[in-house]
């Protein structure tokens, strides 16, 4: 029952304080203190982090006092100083060198862009939520940054653009991490000899360097999710003092950083569980304290739900505000989103436009699928390669506007003036003359629908291109209205209806969506279509202004295109993507910058004896719960125990959280994806191994000389810094190379 009274007393108290008549290990007075003794249950005879002299002595009244060998815990520096020092070294190892290389490194390409279309008030698409490249943007306008550089591909040289302040933005939130880390491990194990080793795990980890030195996503992330951990911790210590200043600040901080962290990536949700579930755990001693009424209980639950959801998804919907009202101008975002969406974009040709209200013959058209992403009906001038159904030209969905998105419709039967329901047409690509035309040939993909194709010249064809108009719930007769109808096209000969798949064609179809003609007739979104752009000179114009959405139409829309968008990032060839159990050992990196010997290369490459160092210690801090757990069932009590499980099993959590949820994902993958789980891993591992050093387990503490740790991490810092400060000159395999012997393992590209 030892076990289960340790929980109890955690529990209910939080004090890790030794538990009587059981057999003890205490340590030396000042050795260690935990967050919970600075609470004592007699706060006149106890101060924070001294046992009573009842603590300190056996059940038979003897002492059983033993010293940690090397004094982990005694003569701790001044915590001021210590402080100071970690933020001297983490900021100075970030921003050293910031501006270097003068050029576009990898995906700067990407959010660099993005943080010019924010400048510049430009809508554009993409699978994140808007929180960081919002921020990129501001720190560039602060900065004097114009958000006139194109941005093109890797490589390009800035020249006279400012950039150095977003590159700058995203190493200060980058160089907290390290500051983060300190204050979470000094809060869990008291310890600042501890928590100054695990800070230095990070500063000098090259990985984190070079992730923070860049126009990047992924350092903004981190910092709220690491400054959620520690708001988490700070408020699980004052759970002896509910609702008071203190209380109310890391409760509110808690939901401040988890609203950041799921506005910069959806990666997000993992810290928002790991939060939840603490909570649920925190409500659950609650109920267990007999001392608290209903009514407290209920107070406690009450301030979580506005503290860590409500006020979290504020924040998270306001960030959306300011970011439909800052993207007000058209770009290339646009057709990624319904048309009703669009109008309400300046530049846009549905902005406060006006056209024909009704479908007419003779009519230029856009046709736009419903499903979220479908895509503009389109063609080109490439023909489906040989073995993929008829060898005729390609029809497909694409999700930008374009010229080859434009159609003429006819009729069939004489040229009366509109579009009716039950109406037999001919649709004609405006730029090849070719008619939308299906046959019994299996699409590209879906094997079960038919292939779609452009067919003829100058409206010359067959009877495969004719397509009867229905309008969704209409009947006989009922007119296609622009923008407003849904419509389907029935192939007449085969009896399938138009279709977008979703699913994105190989390279030879350009990566564009796949268009099916689909035998099974249920109306889904991707069955429907409405017809976008209208000209017909013919025709009186009507004002599109009613077509506007509202916020939660286009909050929900948006959220839509996101996860689909993210789900459908699939790897394409010869791309340097990685598989999840890649990334613990280090086992190949990313290139940032640099092919060759005669260019400035960095490499994104975690420093190997701290990445290995980490991996090790988590399969060590399982023997450590399983020891300490068989001790407690016979009778042992080891002081601070029940942190080792609580603390050291929320940091676990924490990493397989923020790791195992990449093995279910479909979509393509990079080294990258592993640093907020690597932060985990980090923060554990070094407190694993203070705690086996405490309670004098299996190591002897002289495995963890301070100052021969700190040597160690200051030697490989050296050896492999210029994988994040660059480097040039011949590749490692090659002899003269700076980083000559350094390449252990043959994954590695530098």
């Amino acid at each position: 029952m030892a076990k289960e009274e340790c929980i109890t007393q955690w529990n209910k108290t939080g004090d890790t304080s030794t538990l009587r008549n059981r057999k003890t290990f205490p340590l030396s007075e000042k050795t260690f203190q935990t967050p919970s003794t600075a609470v004592s249950k007699d706060k006149n005879s106890r101060t924070g982090g001294q046992s009573s002299e009842d603590d300190t002595q056996s059940s038979n009244g003897t002492s059983a006092q033993f010293s940690v060998r090397g004094s982990l815990g005694t003569n701790e520096p001044p915590s001021r100083v210590l402080l100071m020092l970690v933020v001297g070294l983490s900021f100075s190892t970030r921003l050293y060198k910031i501006t270097e290389p003068p050029h576009v490194c990898w995906d700067e390409t990407h959010f660099g862009k993005m943080g010019s279309y924010y400048i510049n008030r430009t809508f554009f698409f993409d699978v994140h939520p808007p929180l960081g490249k919002m921020l990129i943007g501001l720190a560039g306008y602060i900065t004097g940054y114009d958000g006139t550089f194109p941005f093109i591909k890797p490589g390009d040289k800035y020249e006279h653009h400012n950039y150095w302040g977003m590159r700058g933005f995203c190493a200060v939130l980058g160089s907290f991490l390290p500051i983060f880390a300190y204050l979470i491990v000094l809060e869990l194990s008291q310890s600042h000899t501890a928590a100054l080793i695990t800070a230095s795990l990070l500063i000098f980890d090259t990985g984190c360097i070079s992730i923070s030195q860049y126009i990047l996503l992924d350092p903004i992330l981190m910092f709220f999710i690491m400054a959620a951990v520690l708001s988490m911790v700070k408020f699980n210590q004052q759970r002896h003092r509910p609702f008071t200043a203190p209380w109310w600040l890391w409760l509110v901080l808690i939901g401040v950083n988890l609203a950041g962290a799921l506005g910069v990536k959806f990666v997000g949700l993992f810290v928002i569980v790991l939060v939840g579930l603490n909570t649920v755990w925190d409500l659950w001693r609650l109920l267990g304290d007999l001392s608290l009424s209903l009514v407290d209980i209920a107070k406690h639950f009450l301030a979580r739900v506005v503290g860590l959801i409500l006020l979290p998804l504020f924040i998270y919907v306001t960030i959306f505000a300011i970011h439909f009202v800052v993207l007000n101008k058209s770009g290339p975002g646009d057709g990624f989103f319904s048309s009703a969406f669009q109008s309400r974009l300046i530049g846009n040709n549905l902005h406060n436009a006006s056209m024909p209200e009704y479908l007419a013959y003779g009519s230029t058209i856009t046709v736009k699928n419903l499903r979220i992403a479908g895509g503009y009906l389109h063609s080109h001038w490439h023909l489906y390669p040989e073995g993929v159904g008829a060898r005729q030209q390609q029809v497909t969905a694409y999700l930008h506007k374009d010229y080859n998105n434009l159609w003429l419709i006819y009729s069939q039967s004489g040229t009366p003036d509109l579009v009716r329901h039950g109406d037999i047409i001919r649709l004609e690509h405006k730029e090849t003359t070719r008619n939308l035309h299906s046959h019994l040939h299996e699409a590209p993909l879906t094997k079960k629908h038919f292939q779609v194709t452009g067919y003829g010249t100058n409206g010359t064809g067959d009877t495969n291109d004719l397509w009867q108009v229905e309008v969704c719930g209409g009947r006989k007769g009922d007119l296609v209205k622009v923008l407003r109808s849904k419509v389907r096209f029935l192939h007449r000969a085969t009896g399938c209806v138009l279709y977008s798949s979703g699913k994105t064609l190989p390279k030879w179809g350009w990566e564009q969506v796949e268009v099916t003609c689909s035998p099974y007739l249920k109306e889904t979104p991707s069955s429907q279509w409405n017809i976008e752009d209208h000209i017909n000179p013919r025709l009186p114009n009507i004002s599109l202004s009613v077509l506007k959405p509202h916020f939660l139409e286009i909050l929900l829309e948006s959220h839509i295109i996101m996860i689909r968008g993210n789900s459908g990032l699939k790897p394409k060839d010869n791309e340097m993507n990685s598989k999840p159990w890649h990334w613990p050992i280090n086992y190949q990196g990313l290139r940032f910058s640099g092919v060759n010997e005669t260019e400035y290369r960095v490499y994104l490459l975690g420093n190997p004896v701290i990445w290995w160092m980490n991996l090790a210690t988590l399969g060590l801090y399982l023997i450590m719960v399983a020891v300490a757990s068989v001790a407690l069932q016979r009778g042992f009590s080891l002081e601070h125990a029940c942190v080792l499980m609580r603390g050291g099993g929320l940091l676990l959590l924490g990493w397989l959280l923020h790791y195992v949820p990449f093995y279910t994902m479909g979509r393509v993958l990079y080294y990258h994806h592993y640093f907020p789980a690597m932060l985990f891993n980090t923060i554990s591992s070094l407190t694993n191994y203070y705690w086996l050093c405490l309670t004098n387990y299996l190591l002897p503490c002289w495995h963890l000389d301070k100052g021969l740790i700190r040597v160690n991490l200051k030697l490989h810092f050296y050896l492999f810094h210029p994988l994040s400060y660059g480097m040039t000159g011949p590749l490692a395999h090659e002899p003269g190379s700076a980083m000559a012997g350094l390449k252990w393992m043959d994954s590695w590209e530098f």
